[in-house]
């Protein structure tokens, strides 16, 4: 069993690979400080287990749990926090282990042998019962690689059918997400412009009308204007002087 050790305090990580060195069977291939190395590791090192912590700065627990799930063979998760206000019953769901710190040996060895994978249904009723925060990233598999973008480098959300494209600084990418979804995780950051288009807020640089008579939203460094529903003009005139 290849574990992956995730937790931004360095004596606690020590902590766990010293219990699971006495846990016959296991391997440590790795440990992060963050959830967004940790999905690097991932790719790496291809782990079985992944002990993740909740409370971590770049991003946390709970937000990595949801970006793996969205995996095609999601490893499992074995949460592990300091921190007893998040209700123990509410990751008490099926395949979804947690542990409070410290850690105890006889614990982990029995979570370790109970884990099982995450889906998206667990996902969902742990996001239902927990602090319901937006993700500061975007996670998606590119060209076989798992791309990690961060929320304020997105520029738009474009939706095409089924898909959703991430418009960001560095490129674009495809998710498997819905448009209405993102609009209400992100409604402080994006705008709907069209039934198919959010536009990041802090990326606008202006809102024109062209010469053929349609309204586009001008985004810093892209080349490309997002064109604006003839409805929606007026609500998007409001939201962007409100947002001033």
């Amino acid at each position: 069993m290849k574990v992956l050790v995730v937790d931004d305090e360095l004596p606690a990580r020590t902590r766990l690979k010293s219990l699971l060195a006495e846990v016959p069977g296991c391997e440590v291939v790795g440990e992060a400080a963050n959830g967004r190395d940790a999905l690097r590791l991932w790719e790496a090192t291809q782990p079985d287990v992944l002990l993740l912590d909740i409370r971590m700065p770049v991003m946390d627990g709970l937000e990595t749990a949801r970006h793996l799930a969205g995996l095609d063979n999601p490893p499992a998760v074995i949460f592990t926090t300091a921190y007893d206000e998040f209700a123990v019953e509410a990751f008490n769901t099926r395949a979804i282990a947690y542990l409070l710190k410290p850690v105890r040996q006889a614990q982990l060895s029995t979570a370790l042998a109970n884990a099982g994978r995450l889906n998206r249904v667990q996902l969902n009723q742990l996001a239902q019962q927990t602090v319901h925060a937006a993700r500061h990233h975007i996670c998606a598999r590119l060209r076989d690689k798992l791309h990690v973008v961060p929320v304020n480098t997105i520029q738009c959300f474009i939706a095409d059918q089924k898909y959703v494209t991430v418009c960001h600084s560095q490129g674009e990418l495809l998710i498997d997400e819905a448009i209405k979804d993102l609009e209400k995780e992100f409604s402080e950051l994006f705008i709907r412009v069209h039934r198919n288009a959010l536009v990041a807020l802090a990326h606008i640089q202006s809102l024109d009308k062209s010469d053929d008579g349609r309204f586009l939203i001008r985004l810093h460094s892209r080349a490309e204007p997002v064109e604006v529903s003839r409805r929606m003009v007026a609500e998007v005139r409001a939201q962007l002087r409100n947002a001033r």
